[in-house]
């Protein structure tokens, strides 16, 4: 059996991302408080694999955790694409016409901003998850409350879907890096086919800089298919830079990392792994 750590608890958006990934097989949940916590569980116990977000198509990336998994000494082994369909959910037997207030992350809220400006009156009251919002309400049987959630947590703790697919856009998906530690990934990664890697490097303060990588990596035909800086903290405008490249040849790949590399600082490959799946 697989431990998998994830930030949140169960029915969470990353339990939901965690069970899809590794589909078919048994794997045990380990909630944790905060991403920082996912890290420590993988250091303290290098069989346990993490499962972090790292963007949404609405909400962008979430930069900490680019900067946690480098920082980390973690490798990405793969990446799982998870459509984000929120839910309103209350005690059982509740109307619509009876919610006083709605209980949620301040992204979900956010997400689901026209559908919640058509219920009149309610309150809205950001919480730290969408899945504890869920629990929350259901342990206290919070009479009037509803909380904005996943399918499956409003099933895990007994509540009554009122509303599903209630995000303004439906394009609306989020993207978990699986993660773990580099001995166990060599393990996990055995037989599998390699077309997509994650990079980060710094590079020199001079002008055309990136451009000069960029035109390389085109070169050798790699798809960038994403790309993130963050500044460095204590070198003032100078930035790491994240990213995303596919392949369909993994010499070339190879070919290309050498190529760049007297132009780029620090380069470090977070991760080669095969390209993550969609959910619809």
């Amino acid at each position: 059996m697989k431990k998998v750590a994830i930030q949140g608890i169960s029915g969470s958006y990353h339990d939901v991302a965690a069970r899809n990934y590794f589909e078919g097989e048994e794997i045990e949940i380990i909630g944790c408080h905060s991403f920082r916590d996912v890290i420590k569980k993988i250091h303290d116990d290098a069989s346990i694999i993490g499962v972090m977000a790292i963007e949404n198509t609405i909400a962008g990336s979430l930069l900490q955790n680019h900067e946690l998994i480098r920082q980390s000494g973690c490798y990405v082994i793969g990446e799982y694409k998870l459509r984000i369909s929120h839910s309103l959910a209350a005690l059982p037997g509740t109307k619509l016409s009876g919610i006083t207030e709605v209980n949620s992350h301040p992204i979900a809220l956010m997400q689901c901003a026209e559908y919640l400006e058509t219920l009149p009156g309610i309150k809205i009251v950001e919480k730290e998850d969408t899945a504890m919002s869920a629990q929350w309400i259901a342990e206290n049987k919070l009479e009037g409350h509803a909380a904005v959630c996943g399918k499956l947590a409003a099933e895990i703790y007994g509540l009554e879907v009122l509303a599903e697919g209630i995000e303004t856009n439906s394009r609306n998906f989020t993207r978990f890096l699986t993660i773990a530690d580099p001995w166990t990934a060599e393990d996990l990664q055995r037989g599998i086919t390699k077309n997509k890697s994650s990079l980060v490097f710094s590079l020199p303060h001079t002008a055309g800089s990136l451009s000069k990588v960029l035109t390389i990596l085109s070169f050798y035909d790699m798809n960038l298919s994403k790309i993130q800086s963050l500044p460095i903290i204590g070198r003032e405008w100078e930035y790491l830079f994240y990213v995303n490249l596919t392949y369909n040849d993994y010499t070339r790949y190879k070919q290309a990392l050498d190529a760049i590399m007297p132009l780029t600082k620090d380069l470090k490959i977070l991760g080669e792994y095969a390209e993550g799946t969609q959910s619809v």
